[in-house]
């Protein structure tokens, strides 16, 4: 057992849960669920496993669910791992972390871990996220999508060995999940193009890889509505040799690199054709269609 608690945000987990949690036991100190009063079993569950479960009103914005634990649980770690209740680490990466952990050095404070994703029998959309934050020393990101654990000093460290999120819901499930992550990613553009929220976004200490993604997103939002869906898919695919991962690597460059993007640009068109680049009426449009209130990020 190490000296690191883990976070796990939760909304009707019931499917993962279990896996999730009896993953992280042989490293974990203590493990806090923070659920955003589940209707299944989810609660039950995690403290059958002996997690601390906390419930907190969802409100549509992962950092700020994340920030509030940070503030609300009792931890006493020197280090904090955040995971998604579908998410899991590999048996090479918990000797790794057990391994490596300990013994950093002082002026280490972020380690970024290597991530894949399920898709129909295959592993893809490789990642390099920062997930491992000493206590005190990073928040999560003030954004709607894309946040990343954001660190006040220190420097990051990488580890070699993989997590996983293998979401085990229908693909039925996923796009319905898109479609709410679209109004939210939209207005993360909009955000992005607009500065809606009024807010210093500046990307600071949230690791290398990150810091390069966020950079290509601004030059995204600057680019034409729908082309940039349709080229971003030709990337993917095509040079980025997606094609090579087989009928796998189409569903889910075509579905998570075309098809949702479009569904975000069909949203900013369709928000940018009512009301113009008019900040105000943006935020007044989306806060009555929506129910999102684009200032409280």
């Amino acid at each position: 057992m190490l000296d690191i608690s883990v976070i796990i945000l939760t909304y009707n987990e019931e499917l993962h849960i279990q896996r999730c949690i009896e993953n992280i036991l042989p490293i974990a100190k203590d493990i806090f669920v923070v659920d955003s009063f589940s209707t299944d079993r989810t609660v039950e569950i995690a403290r059958s496993l002996g997690a601390g479960v906390y419930q907190n009103k969802w409100e549509n914005n992962h950092a700020k669910q994340f920030n509030w634990g940070l503030t609300h649980l009792p931890i006493t770690t020197r280090w904090i791992l955040r995971l998604d209740a579908d998410e899991y680490l590999t048996e090479e990466l918990v000797q790794e972390i057990q391994k490596k952990l300990p013994y950093s050095e002082k002026d280490v404070t972020g380690i970024v871990l290597k991530r894949k994703q399920y898709c129909f029998g295959s592993w893809v959309h490789p990642l390099k996220l920062l997930r491992i934050f000493e206590n005190g020393k990073g928040v999560c990101e003030q954004r709607w999508m894309d946040e990343h654990i954001q660190l006040s000093e220190g420097r990051v460290m990488e580890f070699e060995h993989l997590f996983l999120d293998h979401n085990l819901n229908t693909f039925g499930w996923w796009i319905q999940k898109h479609n709410g992550y679209s109004i939210r990613e939209a207005i993360d553009l909009l955000d992005v193009e607009l500065n809606l929220s009024d807010k210093n976004r500046m990307a600071i200490n949230i690791g290398k890889e990150a810091i390069e993604k966020r950079n290509k997103k601004l030059k995204y939002a600057r680019s034409p509505l729908f082309w940039r869906s349709f080229f971003y898919f030709v990337y993917r695919y095509i040079f980025k040799l997606g094609f090579l991962q087989g009928k796998a690597g189409f569903i889910w460059h075509f579905f998570q690199g075309w098809w949702y993007r479009t569904l975000v640009d069909v949203k900013i068109f369709e928000i940018k054709k009512a009301c113009g680049n008019d900040k105000e009426k943006i935020i007044e449009y989306i806060k009555i269609n929506y129910g999102i209130d684009c200032r409280n990020s």
